[in-house]
């Protein structure tokens, strides 16, 4: 889908974005977040092998947030498909590198929480803080670990994500940052799921005036009909 269109966002950015669709307070129906992840123009039936992948890692990821982890540790725990480009970039030889690559990559998980953060703002009235403060609290937190991802890894390399013994490229901070982040998306799905979706307030119709006409129809005015008494 790149090769056709650069405007189609990679597919970290895509994880990212729909993580977040899973954490939401409501359920987004497909019509509805296809336009505003791929444009208008994208058509499902025409790119069925990526529906099918994307329908896929939804179940994983929503059963995975599902389940009661308690360490990263634990294989049932969800953990972002993320790319180690730098690392990746590293790992070549030095004259296969192109000048500024690295300058120009993504931190790792970046574009994640950068996906992440643009379903959120997509849909403002969805991620509006519930009336409990508590809860209120604990979705604030989750959104800023999340938001701290998004930023670039300024610590110093230590670790190769991309390979065990490739050169460093990710910070050991980014690496706590990156957890704090998994531990904030379970916090939003379980904070949604509790909340429940938005209900809108019950607005009862405005009441006729005495001489007005009856709504229900018999001719009468509302003083002598429903009105009476």
């Amino acid at each position: 889908m790149r090769e056709q269109d650069e405007e189609i966002p990679e597919w970290e950015f895509c994880e990212g974005f729909l993580a977040a669709l899973v954490c939401m307070r409501r359920a987004v129906a497909p019509e509805e977040y296809w336009p505003v992840l791929l444009g208008p123009d994208f058509r499902p039936m025409a790119h069925m092998e990526f529906v099918w992948r994307w329908r896929r890692r939804w179940e994983e990821i929503a059963f995975a947030l599902d389940q009661p982890v308690e360490l990263l540790e634990d294989e049932r725990t969800y953990h972002p498909e993320a790319l180690d480009a730098r690392g990746a970039i590293l790992a070549l030889p030095p004259e296969d590198r192109l000048d500024g690559d690295l300058e120009n990559l993504p931190a790792y998980a970046q574009l994640w929480a950068i996906g992440f953060l643009a379903a959120v703002e997509s849909w403002p009235e969805d991620w509006q803080p519930p009336r409990d403060p508590e809860a209120a609290e604990m979705i604030e937190a989750a959104l800023e670990d999340i938001a701290a991802l998004a930023q670039a890894d300024a610590g110093e390399p230590a670790i190769s994500m991309y390979s065990e013994d490739g050169p460093a490229s990710v910070s050991n901070e980014r690496l706590d940052a990156v957890a704090a982040a998994i531990w904030g998306v379970y916090a939003l799905r379980q904070a949604w799921r509790s909340i429940g979706p938005r209900t809108e307030p019950l607005r009862k119709e405005p009441e006729p005036g005495r001489n007005d006409p009856c709504p229900c129809g018999s001719g009468k005015k509302y003083k002598k009909c429903h009105g009476a008494g």
